[in-house]
């Protein structure tokens, strides 16, 4: 068995499952019969060349991208089905919206309401749609800005804010809706050099200090060294190769793992 179809660690506690999932963008087939799993709690990075599905994978899974083929379970629910009369059927809006309540995602772009502060920015989903009333939105808004640094700029508007610290509130934002399942899609390409390290910091932490699980994608090699339980390396839809990082970083076992890592470091 080579790595792309080991399981990970733990798969009875798997809390991602695709099952044969196909993803076509008209006459592309981007993700081919994916099989992937991420067990509760487990820190797991995509990493692979452009349009290799890594960002689609996040997407389907916050409901953004529907999938063409296969079945895929969040928590033991099916995400795009639901059950009925015994048979998978297409999901109800109602039902995704419930999935949805499982994941935070951080986008590349931070997305922020322009026209609120950073804490209005953290509280209006939590009191429209989890129902907290204000003052219970606004205390979770101080744990979660408390935790990426930024108490203090509660009151600024996100034009008034670096970067970094808008990327920091949109993780803040994320986290305030308590999701078990955290994805980063490359949360730091919209970033100048300089911010890059505030907002790997604050992730790290969370990885460090928290049982969320989570899914990355990132052009980061050494931070997702640091920061994955385990490393995926995707190609043209498919899981090519799967392992501890040291073992995909260091050791990998497939050939065109080799040359995605040497042309990526030569054009870092």
């Amino acid at each position: 068995m080579n790595d792309a179809t080991q399981p990970p660690a733990d798969p009875g506690q798997a809390i991602i499952h695709f099952d044969k999932v196909v993803k076509r963008f008209g006459d592309v087939t981007v993700l081919d019969s994916l099989d992937f799993e991420v067990a509760k709690g487990e820190k797991v990075t995509i990493i692979g060349p452009s349009g290799s599905g890594k960002s689609t994978v996040l997407r389907i899974l916050m409901t953004l991208e529907t999938i063409d083929e296969g079945v895929i379970h969040v928590a033991g629910k099916p995400l795009w089905h639901e059950r009925r009369n015994g048979a998978l059927v297409p999901a109800s809006e109602e039902h995704l919206r419930e999935m949805r309540k499982e994941m935070g995602m951080v986008f590349q772009q931070f997305n922020l309401f322009p026209h609120m502060t950073v804490r209005r920015n953290v509280t209006e989903a939590p009191v429209h749609v989890l129902g907290l009333s204000r003052a219970e939105a606004n205390e979770r808004a101080e744990e979660y800005l408390a935790l990426v640094g930024l108490s203090d700029q509660a009151d600024k508007f996100p034009s008034q804010l670096s970067g970094g610290q808008q990327q920091r509130v949109a993780i803040a934002r994320a986290l305030a809706m308590r999701p078990n399942i955290m994805l980063f899609d490359e949360p730091t390409s919209a970033l100048d050099p300089e911010l890059v390290g505030e907002v790997l910091s604050v992730i790290q932490r969370l990885a460090e200090e928290h049982d969320l699980t989570m899914l990355l994608v990132t052009h980061e090699m050494q931070f997702a060294k640091r920061v994955s339980d385990r490393v995926c390396f995707f190609d043209k839809g498919r899981i090519v190769e799967q392992g501890p990082p040291e073992q995909v970083f260091v050791e990998p076992h497939e050939e065109r793992t080799r040359d995605f890592l040497q042309n990526f470091l030569n054009t870092a």
